[in-house]
């Protein structure tokens, strides 16, 4: 018999080849076991697992209670990656629930206890049934074997309109018969929603829109309102009423008129419960006193249509209408007496006018002399003020001339003093002049009366003697007739008395003298 090989007898490809092929025999089925083992959730989705194994469910049991238990498991796996058992599970990747923008989401819970009598919400977490609150926009992991999610649009209160909103749940008032009630009851809440938008449960509460802008409505168009007059007659009219429901009345006046036939809508409701009775009301009662002409005339229309304005703002603005206006376009009286009397009326009319032109050019009248009055007194002021200028103006120029000419008295007199000093002077200076004058003379003519006493006391010999001392040497030759010659005769008055004339040549010869 053989014994045992040793190791290094046999054939390493003998070895190596079963070791690789059952490696990778171990590789293959690890990569099969990962690959089904693993749950890979993506983005916006999630993991629905379902127990194989475990506790077997009861009868009244949709879901499994617990992860120990057979069937769907109530929590659902998120984005990620995750391993479990194939063998003990199976699962099921679904996309989460979206909420799209402008859109809501209503939870309704598919297993759980049945809600008791008059409940219609799940309160409680083991209740099946409608869900309090809403889901906003977003991405939510909600099991579809666990929870449905209903879409609704939220509620857009625009503006002018009031939302009343409507608690469908939530304990009863302790009072059932009133008409509204606290807030967090069960009814019509008391105060009423401001314009916006509202993401609220429609099964939870209901918002209804209150339209609180003004409206108006014709009421020729909506009725023929007529009354009998006094006397008898048909009178019909027309009318216009312009009216809004009161914001902090929306409430109220929604809950006591609306009757759910057009939806929100409680315009119909108004003008046919409030608008019109109250109209149709007022013109029989307050028209019948009155006779069929007295609606031509105007005194009586104008204070019906203030009548009637009045009165339906006292009969609506307690029923939560607010009266915008309320007119009465035209009445119609009978063409019977409606002719004569408006023929008298407008003569009455006319009158009237005529007086008021009469008033009218008398007022002008009036006015003209008040602006004849204006003018003059405006002239008088300014005449006046012309016045008191020329007057300030005179004053002014009266003492700039008084200065000036009391400036020309100081010169005056300064040159006066001047002119004085100066004849003073003057006078000084002549007598002075005239001193020397006479010095000199009494001078000269004591030298004078010395040279006549040269000449023995005769002065008209020294007369002669200064004449021809002065005269001769200017003279060299002197052609001259002596007997008629008047330059002779100057020498003669200085030839001596003694000699007798001489008698002039007959010949009338020139003698030649020399000085």
């Amino acid at each position: 018999m053989a014994g045992p090989l040793h190791p290094s007898s046999l054939n390493p490809r003998v070895v190596i080849v079963p070791a690789i092929a059952a490696l990778a025999m171990l590789g293959m089925a690890a990569w099969i076991g990962y690959v089904a083992c693993k749950i890979e959730v993506s983005a916006k989705h999630m993991a629905v697992l379902t127990a194989k194994t475990g506790l077997d469910l009861s009868n009244d049991d949709e879901l499994a209670p617990t992860p120990d238990h057979k069937g769907v498991q109530i929590a659902v796996l998120s984005e990620g990656r995750y391993f479990r058992d194939p063998y003990s599970w199976s699962w099921e990747v679904l996309p989460q629930t979206e909420i799209p923008d402008g859109k809501l989401g209503v939870r309704i819970r598919l297993h759980g206890e049945n809600l008791p009598y008059g409940e219609f919400l799940a309160t409680k977490d083991d209740q099946k049934g409608i869900l309090p609150g809403v889901l906003n926009p977003g991405l939510y992991p909600i099991n579809p074997y666990v929870e449905q999610v209903e879409l609704h649009d939220p509620v857009t209160i625009p503006a002018g309109y009031k939302g009343v909103e409507t608690n469908l749940s939530g304990p009863m008032p302790e009072n059932p018969n009133t008409i509204l009630v606290a807030r967090g009851l069960r009814g019509v809440q008391e105060t009423a929603l401001e314009p916006g938008t509202y993401y609220v449960n429609p099964y939870e509460k209901r918002i209804s829109q209150v339209d609180c802008r003004s409206q108006r409505i014709n009421l020729a168009e909506e009725r023929d309102l007529g009354f009998p007059s006094k006397d008898g007659f048909w009178v019909s009219l027309d009318g216009i009423v312009e009216f809004r429901i009161m914001p902090e009345k929306a409430a109220e006046v929604f809950v006591t008129y609306n009757e759910n036939d057009n939806g929100d809508r409680i315009d119909e409701e108004i003008r046919n419960k409030i608008i019109l009775p109250n109209a149709r009301s007022f013109c029989r009662l307050a028209g019948s006193d009155s006779l069929g002409h007295d609606f031509i005339q105007g005194l009586t229309r104008a204070k019906f249509q203030e009548n009637f304005q009045a009165e339906m703002r006292k009969a609506c603005e307690p029923l939560g209408i607010e009266i915008i206006q309320a007119l009465i376009t035209r009445i119609n009286p009978p063409e019977k007496i409606a002719g004569p009397v408006r023929q008298r009326e407008i003569a009455k009319q006319q009158q009237k006018q005529y007086l008021q032109e009469t008033l009218q050019q008398q007022s002008e009248q009036d006015l003209a002399i008040e602006k004849s009055m204006v003018n003059r007194k405006q002239a008088v002021v300014m005449a006046d003020q012309q016045v008191v200028k020329l007057t300030v103006e005179a004053s002014q120029k009266q003492a700039v001339a008084v200065t000036k000419a009391s400036e020309l008295q100081a010169v005056a007199k300064i040159k006066l003093q001047a002119a004085k000093d100066e004849a003073a002077a003057v006078r000084s200076r002549g007598k002075a002049a005239a001193e020397v004058v006479k010095l000199e003379n009494e001078a000269q003519a004591a030298g004078w009366k010395q040279a006549i006493a040269a000449f023995q006391g005769d002065g008209l010999r020294y007369a002669r003697y200064v004449l021809l001392e002065k005269m001769a040497p200017a003279y060299r030759q002197i052609m001259a007739n002596t007997a008629d010659s008047p330059l002779m005769n100057i020498f003669d008055a200085f030839a001596p008395r003694s000699e007798p004339p001489r008698k002039p040549a007959k010949d009338g010869a020139n003698k030649e003298k020399t000085p």
